[in-house]
């Protein structure tokens, strides 16, 4: 895990606080390719151990994974220091107020803003999480910039989570008017919705920058392999309670069905009552964490300029290069199901209920699923798996396709809902079939020297790859569809107050012309479904692209032996 300086003293590489980001949930669920783990540390003593064996050589292939990173069993929890499980549960906790805002943003909110703003100004909202797939760009920042008052890591996890806390509370007392105003004026306010958003996100990100770095100096060097289990617990339990059950009690139909005696039109818990009550627990934490707990002194010194050249030195790799084009365009041929799917079935009728219910659902099959990808990960070739997965997820979308096609014009039947559920559950699973292999794929390749750096690098391209697709495809779904208003044939009655009748037909493909069309009397009738379209060109792209591309130059970086991942100075 450590490097020697140039005055000879072993010392941690400075982005080794990147961690690995990734996985969070497939093409249904929004997380499964922004979750990480913290793979640099089982990243680097996998290496490691490798390394020191006497078979050890550069020119082998790609080598298998131990089966755990020392080698042996884990201790149990209970089996741990007091201390170590202190930290370990303070880790759960950074990591679980970092998913809570990370849920809300690529989660529910894009869901609740379905009602106001079209598929393309959904697609501006999406660009809010681009700064968790770019933290790498400051992440050498936040490790080599701190006050040694206050400690490497506290310097900047308490001033980020006080920001946050504030940024939410604002937020929370102004959200609700915020989602209204934002598709006025041709979607103009989205803008605005979205950039306090983003300054969510990039306080996560860079928050997520400080805990990954603590976690190697807050467990004992023996049970480091805790971090990552704490960053899953804590990230999974945080997107989890913002989005499924954020969702649920949100929804105006499970309140009534299940909480409520009498029925009401608005949910049990608003957008900006669960906002306040976050951003005043995440003060009340900052507070605790400022007094309550010290940080052991730090010594490093490292360069920003350093980690920086270490980077470089590492795109200047041919092989690098060609494993971050695949990165890049991999995900193209999912990403419209990724991204439009869910926001569809809403369009269509599909309740906020449902919809909730179905990820409640799926849930629990990510996690049983999800060991099952680890187990194959370490019987096959992890880049074999990536590919299987690949078509997976090909296969996945059309599916999506075929069951959006078929929405029952009479509404959700229980025979659909199950259709609808198998469909998450599938799509689920193969995403994080495709992550693990992936991550697995990282962890064998990168220098355990940098390992902390290479690591972040790769999956950083993984996320990008999932992320800048997201804004352009939203936009292409409103640009494919035609949707035209038919006036009423007679003069409709019972009109609210200030409402202009339709007498003339218009398109209503935007979401405010379309209700503008229903409240005034009108039929919107689709011509033409956008994302049908939409999604059935990423998919023959996607295809095309594997079979052309994609599968020959993985495999061809499947064989290569360990030397082609290294630097020449290495």
């Amino acid at each position: 895990m450590g490097k020697k300086s140039p005055s000879g003293k072993s010392r941690l590489s400075p982005s080794e606080s990147g961690g690995q980001n990734g996985h969070t949930t497939g093409a249904m669920s929004p997380f499964i390719d922004q979750r990480r783990k913290n793979a640099s540390i089982d990243g680097l003593s996998t290496g490691a151990q490798y390394m020191t064996s006497e078979r050890f050589t550069l020119d082998d292939e790609v080598p298998e994974t131990p089966k755990t990173p020392s080698g042996g069993a884990s201790a149990g929890f209970w089996e741990l220091s007091e201390s170590d499980r202190r930290n370990f549960l303070l880790l759960c906790l950074l990591y679980f107020l970092q998913g809570v805002p990370m849920g809300l943003a690529t989660g529910s909110v894009p869901f609740l803003l379905k009602s106001h703003l079209s598929f393309g100004q959904i697609g501006v909202f999406s660009l809010a999480s681009y700064p968790y797939s770019l933290k790498l760009l400051w992440s050498p920042i936040v490790d080599a910039v701190w006050s040694q008052r206050v400690g490497r890591r506290k310097s900047w996890i308490v001033p980020i989570q006080a920001l946050s806390g504030i940024g939410m509370l604002w937020l929370g007392s102004r959200a609700e008017s915020m989602m209204i105003t934002a598709g006025e004026n041709g979607g103009a306010g989205v803008w605005g919705f979205t950039s306090w958003w983003f300054f969510l996100v990039f306080m996560c990100a860079t928050q997520d920058i400080a805990v990954d770095g603590w976690a190697l100096t807050l467990l004992s060097p023996q049970n480091l392999s805790y971090a990552s289990t704490a960053q899953t617990i804590g990230l999974t339990a945080g997107q989890f309670l913002s989005y499924t059950v954020f969702l649920a009690f949100n929804a105006p139909d499970f309140a009534n069905k299940w909480l409520r005696a009498s029925p009401s039109p608005e949910g049990v818990l608003s957008l900006g009552g669960y906002l306040t009550f976050w951003g005043w627990a995440y003060i009340a934490v900052t507070m605790g964490l400022a007094i309550l707990k010290r940080e052991d002194r730090s010594k490093n010194t490292d360069g920003i300029m350093e980690v920086y050249r270490i980077m470089g030195g590492i795109l200047s790799l041919r092989n690098i290069q060609i494993f971050i084009f695949i990165h890049l365009i991999a995900k193209i041929g999912f990403v419209a199901n990724d991204a439009v799917t869910n926001l569809k079935l809403l369009d269509k009728g599909f309740s906020q209920e449902n919809l909730a219910l179905t990820v409640l659902i799926d849930f629990p099959f990510e996690l049983g699923l999800g060991y099952y990808a680890g187990k194959w990960s370490s019987i096959y070739p992890p880049m074999k798996i990536w590919c299987w997965a690949f078509m997976g997820r090909i296969s996945a979308a059309i599916f999506a396709e075929i069951t959006i096609s078929m929405f029952p014009a009479t509404g959700v039947t229980p025979f659909y809902l199950c259709q609808v559920i198998a469909m998450h559950v599938y799509s689920t699973f193969m995403s994080t079939l495709q992550f693990v292999a992936v991550s697995a794929f990282h962890a064998k390749v990168a220098d355990p020297v940098i390992g902390g750096t290479y690591m972040t690098l790769l999956a950083t391209c993984s996320n990008l790859g999932g992320t800048f697709p997201r804004f352009f495809v939203l936009k292409f779904v409103d640009m494919f569809t035609k949707a035209t208003c038919i006036p009423p044939t007679s003069t409709p009655y019972g009109l609210k107050d200030g409402v202009t009748p339709v007498t003339v037909p218009f398109s209503c493909v935007l979401e405010a012309e379309k209700h503008r069309c229903i409240e005034g009397g009108g039929i919107c009738h689709m011509e033409q479904d956008g994302y049908l379209i939409v999604n059935a060109l990423c998919a023959t792209m996607g295809i095309i692209s594997f079979f052309w591309f994609i599968q020959p130059q993985a495999y061809k970086l499947q064989a290569l032996p360990l030397r082609a991942w290294r630097l020449a100075s290495g």
